[in-house]
């Protein structure tokens, strides 16, 4: 998913950790929707000064997590996209990281630790739900086809 800042210039949205302001800034907007630096700093549960939250604010959106407007003399924030989507990239990202192991396994190879990884996952499922295996064993063969098609493309 690319943005633009700026004519010209393209940026992919960032899903690594966010810091605990950030992480308590991205909750606020999730749960209020679009607001200005005085609504977000007007929310949160501790004071900060007005720069801190609007340089939180502006990261947030130089990261591509926050889109932004004018109106009237200020900006307004609003979440790029869900905490849904936002938590499923970031898991991906983790995922695809533990996969490729400490070496940085190359794409079509899986490193131990991603074995490992995938080991423990389908064992914790079976354990606590039947159901997500299934679910799990329908992606997998899902994913298979779409591979599939891919390849006699």
């Amino acid at each position: 998913m690319m943005r633009f800042l700026k004519p010209g210039v393209e940026r992919e949205p960032a899903a690594g950790p966010l810091g605990h302001l950030e992480t308590t800034v991205m909750e606020l907007l999730w749960a209020r929707g679009a607001s200005s630096v005085h609504h977000v700093l007007r929310d949160l549960p501790r004071p900060l000064a007005y720069t801190t939250v609007m340089t939180t604010l502006d990261r947030l959106y130089k990261k591509g997590l926050l889109d932004r407007r004018k109106e009237e003399r200020a900006f307004v924030y609003s979440p790029h996209f869900s905490r849904a989507d936002w938590e499923r990239k970031r898991a991906g990202e983790l995922v695809a990281r533990y996969l490729a192991g400490p070496s940085g396994a190359s794409e079509g190879s899986t490193s131990p630790s991603g074995e490992l990884l995938i080991s423990c996952f389908v064992e914790a499922v079976g354990e606590r739900n039947e159901a997500l295996l299934d679910e799990l064993e329908r992606k997998i063969r899902s994913k298979r086809r779409e591979l599939e098609r891919r390849g006699r493309a």
